[in-house]
């Protein structure tokens, strides 16, 4: 799960998505919401180039076949910690 992309070691959307449980597209919403908690360093888009890249090296869906739409999000470890608190956050904030 972990990649090393633009020379930092990273996870993508989609994996920690699985983590907690929940839809990829709610991860990202999370992070988002509260950008200004995310500098440059924390979390970043993958070029196309960088996704074409990932899916040949990996078993990915084809696409037109019901995969992503969008281009993924990469956390470095401080990004996919700062999500964790802002899902943390939001869950709190719905009791």
């Amino acid at each position: 799960m972990v990649h090393k992309i633009r020379g930092v070691r990273v996870m993508l959307d989609h994996d920690l998505a699985k983590i907690y449980g929940i839809p990829t597209f709610r991860y990202n919403e999370a992070s988002k919401r509260n950008r200004h908690r995310f500098p440059a360093d924390f979390m970043f888009q993958l070029t196309r180039e960088e996704f074409d890249s990932l899916t040949s090296q990996n078993a990915m869906s084809k696409r037109g076949r019901g995969g992503r739409r969008t281009l993924p999000y990469a956390f470095s470890e401080h990004g996919a910690l700062q999500v964790a608190n802002c899902l943390h956050l939001c869950a709190s904030e719905t009791r």
